[in-house]
């Protein structure tokens, strides 16, 4: 009852509080029970109506209709006019995040747990048990009864390791937040129908983020996908296959454009010779002049003959390693665009090596 007084008198002046009191002390007297909050104030009005106008509220003395902002780390409540500190160490009712350690130097869980996860079956709201330090935490040979622990199903576990491994590949190849979201979906997906048992979860894991980087746009190559991972290319492929008919889902096709923007900044080359390689790869497949040739390969040996002919040369072995291919799979490709170099190059390209000068491997 004194805590409903105290909260109605910081909303109400002095000159109204002797009323009020009265209006409480009545409601106490029925033994009428009412929750602390607005609650009360909603209560009191009905004994003594008045409006929210009617309530005092802290304001800006020069730029009174102004919609004050609060500062939850200082506590202070600013306008956003003038600046001025109308109010300081406003009370934070917000949740608490930190984390107090004990006496005795041993971690503390936090007051607060994890956020919820929805990819989970309880959503990661489980329990965790802290060590006691009574005698009945311990049982007659002296060990603890209880360990700190989570209740965790063994699914759970799996997937939230799984998470952990994508997160850990999806950072090493900077991909955005986005891709990995998609790929812990994938994997959920593909876990819970149980369609790839006897398949391991990290093998699942890559073939998935492989499939998500495909359906958000920016593909990456197998090889892209094994440096990160502990997995074969193979192993991978042939996870990818499974998920991609588990799922019922496809994906797009990859092309040279796909690669060209991010192979040619790793070479730092300039955008001059990246939009005559993107030319030069597309003109290639539209005369069929690489047919059951990879996009990645075709892109490479596009970047090769754009590099040559400009004065940002590029050898092959400086391109296989960004590309991930073989210096053969890219003087292949080449010769087979070779022939036809006049017609690749975009007609505003400005040479610097002829094409007739051009290396014919």
């Amino acid at each position: 009852m004194l805590l409903t007084i105290a909260i109605i008198s910081h909303y109400y002046t002095n000159e109204d509080f002797s009323k009020i009191l009265v209006a409480c002390l009545l409601i106490e007297h029925k033994k009428i029970q009412f929750l602390i909050g607005w609650e009360d104030i909603i209560t009191v009005w009905f004994f003594f109506p008045c409006s929210l106008d009617a309530l005092p509220r802290v304001t800006c003395p020069n730029h009174p209709d102004a919609i004050l902002v609060e500062d939850y780390r200082a506590g202070d409540m600013i306008c956003p006019e003038c600046g001025l500190v109308v109010g300081d160490r406003v009370i934070d009712v917000g949740s608490e995040w930190r984390t107090f350690s004990n006496d005795k130097a041993t971690k503390d869980p936090s007051r607060v747990g994890d956020s919820q996860n929805p990819l989970l079956s309880d959503g990661d709201l489980s329990t965790m048990i802290g060590k006691g330090t009574g005698a009945a935490s311990f049982d007659e040979f002296g060990n603890s009864k209880y360990q700190n622990r989570r209740t965790m199903s063994s699914s759970d576990r799996a997937m939230m390791n799984a998470f952990k491994e994508i997160t850990t590949m999806a950072d090493r190849i900077n991909l955005p937040r986005n891709i990995v979201d998609r790929t812990n979906n994938l994997f959920k997906q593909v876990y819970e129908q149980k369609s790839l048992k006897g398949r391991a979860n990290d093998a699942i894991a890559s073939a998935c983020l492989y499939i998500a980087c495909r359906q958000e746009g920016v593909p990456r190559t197998f090889k892209e996908i094994c440096a990160v991972s502990r997995i074969s290319k193979k192993e991978i492929g042939r996870c990818f296959k499974l998920i991609l008919k588990a799922l019922e889902t496809s994906v797009d096709l990859i092309t040279t454009g796909d690669f060209m923007s991010r192979f040619c900044s790793n070479l730092c080359l300039p955008k001059q010779v990246q939009m005559a390689a993107t030319h030069i790869a597309r003109k290639a497949v539209e005369l069929d002049l690489v047919p059951g040739r990879s996009p990645i390969s075709v892109a490479a040996a596009a970047i090769y003959m754009a590099s040559q002919a400009s004065a940002e040369k590029r050898t092959q072995k400086e391109i296989g390693d960004i590309a991930g291919v073989a210096d053969v799979t890219i003087r292949q490709s080449y010769r087979l665009i070779y022939p036809r170099a006049p017609d690749l190059f975009p007609s505003d390209f400005k040479f610097d090596t002829p094409v007739d000068k051009l290396p014919q491997l």
